[in-house]
């Protein structure tokens, strides 16, 4: 009842709020246990369940503190709502692979990573940008991105969409690129993986930079064959990383053209096709981190 009263005070407005703790309760490792937890290490904050239709966000106060505790897809949602603003970010990570909060070395234990927000050390932090999206761990274009999508349907049990999606990687083809902007470069690949954090997907690795880097980087042979994709899968499987000798290349903005025009995913979605340009934003987000 007395999480019910908060969100109801959030919805009706009582004053700007300056922290919230929004959990993702549809998350399988929120049990009741970790819900007390919860309870318990966050005294004063107005606590809701997450929900893309909220409109919380403009209850904020300018300089609030917002606590999320769920997996890649809920910090995601919540991160690129707060990007760009003087708002902190504390990561509680309760998915799967937690990929961004790996990233940034929040620690998995639930009682470490509360111990992490309640000590309060704020660090701006490195978002990707394409044609103006926000993303938090990759975009690609070309077979690697549609092997991502892949994944999220088959964890997510969307039998309907995984064919179609299963279709996609095996007609994949190497397609023609030019780039532009940071550097001019001009080949055949059948993915362009543009990495702000070491894993994406199911813990697969894909690069070598962080979200606390003031860059991003470009992995041409990330997933230019299908065995490359299968040593990756692999290597996220038995937490080890993979033979990465591909070529790389670090960049704050870089555009893209393809011939012939190819689909483009940003963090597991759809997103468009070619052209676009794509972009590090250094301090977008204000993230609680260990010290």
């Amino acid at each position: 009842m007395e999480r019910l009263a908060a969100v109801e005070r959030m919805s009706r407005g009582h004053g700007p709020v300056t922290r919230v703790l929004i959990v993702s309760r549809g998350a399988k490792q929120v049990t009741a246990a970790v819900q007390r937890k919860l309870d318990s290490g966050f005294p004063g904050y107005e606590q809701m369940e997450f929900d893309p239709r909220s409109d919380v966000w403009r209850r904020l106060s300018s300089r609030a503190t917002v606590v999320v505790a769920g997996g890649d897809g809920t910090v995601g949602f919540v991160a690129r709502a707060l990007a760009g603003s003087r708002r902190r970010l504390g990561i509680l990570p309760l998915g799967t692979f937690n990929n961004f909060a790996h990233g940034l070395r929040i620690p998995a234990n639930l009682d470490r990573a509360i111990a992490v927000v309640r000590k309060s050390a704020t660090r701006p932090v490195t978002l990707g940008q394409i044609n103006g999206r926000y993303f938090l761990e990759a975009a690609a274009i070309g077979v690697f991105g549609e092997a991502i999508v892949l994944g999220e349907k088959a964890k997510d049990r969307a039998f309907g969409e995984l064919a179609h999606e299963l279709g996609a990687v095996v007609r994949a083809e190497p397609f023609a690129f030019a780039t532009s902007g940071a550097f001019v470069a001009r080949g055949h690949s059948r993915s362009l993986v543009f990495t702000n954090s070491p894993t994406t997907g199911s813990r697969l690795p894909i690069g070598g930079t962080t979200p606390t880097d003031p860059f991003l980087e470009l992995s041409i042979e990330v997933g230019a064959s299908r065995t490359d994709i299968v040593s990756r899968v692999v290597a996220s499987a038995v937490g080890e990383h993979s033979n990465d000798e591909g070529i790389r290349f670090q960049f704050h903005s870089l555009t893209i053209s393809t011939k012939p025009p190819i689909t483009v995913v940003a963090d597991n979605e759809h997103i468009g096709r070619t052209p676009v340009t794509v972009e590090a934003i250094p301090n977008a987000l204000r993230v609680i981190v260990p010290a």
